[in-house]
């Protein structure tokens, strides 16, 4: 897998106000840290690590970061958490832990769909169950997508992990041969949801009783 170089400077003070001040000045502030690494307290120029966004799936990408600190030193690091704004969407935080290139990790890998199932043109419905696929692999194969051609699928037909070619160097760390994907017919589409609202239905009512059961509270 191809790795992108994203640069990074150590920051010494902490706390909300550095912090709205560094946002102030196109950086955000960040941490890296691993299983063998003291946590090193960092910032990160936005636009740049927009642009490394922009080429891969943000669980997935493996970064070298250069780090400033007098002196230049690189890690091999992939991002582990980002905080955004709930309401702006900007970015105010990074984590970024620290990979060793020669041991196996745990990633989220998209699934990808190809071509148009011959279920659907009859009127089927395509549930994707598993849109991410968790997989354990060298940082160096980790693929960026799982695709799965659907085709050839008709109505009632199903994907199960262990029926799609992942490599040899790829393992699913779970060992239940789920279902990533199906093709429902319309009619078992309107049961399943009739059945949930029914469901519901019968939960607000558990409620509601309950509810009206408890004793009033003294004044």
């Amino acid at each position: 897998m191809e790795q992108f170089e994203l640069n990074a400077t150590v920051r010494k003070t902490t706390g909300n106000s550095p912090a709205r001040e560094l946002r102030r000045g196109g950086l955000i502030p960040a941490v890296l840290y691993g299983p063998q690494t003291e946590p090193v307290l960092l910032s990160v120029n936005i636009k740049e690590l927009e642009q490394v966004f922009k080429k891969g799936n943000i669980g997935s990408i493996i970064l070298n970061l250069v780090i400033q600190n007098g002196q230049k030193f690189t890690k091999p690091a992939m991002i582990k958490e980002l905080q955004s704004h709930p309401l702006s969407g900007n970015f105010l935080h990074v984590d970024f832990y620290e990979i060793d290139m020669q041991r196996k990790i745990n990633v989220m890998i998209p699934v990808v769909v190809k071509g148009h199932a011959k279920g659907v043109e009859a009127g089927g419905l395509l549930q994707i169950i598993r849109r991410e696929i968790e997989v354990l692999c060298m940082p160096g194969d980790i693929p960026k997508s799982i695709e799965i051609d659907i085709t050839d699928m008709d109505v009632g037909e199903s994907v199960h992990i262990e029926e799609i070619p992942l490599g040899d160097n790829i393992e699913i760390p779970d060992d239940v041969n789920f279902t990533v994907l199906t093709i429902v017919s319309p009619k078992a589409e309107a049961v399943e949801e009739e059945e949930e609202e029914a469901l519901e239905g019968e939960e607000a009512a558990d409620e509601a009783a309950d509810e009206a059961a408890e004793p009033e509270a003294e004044s």
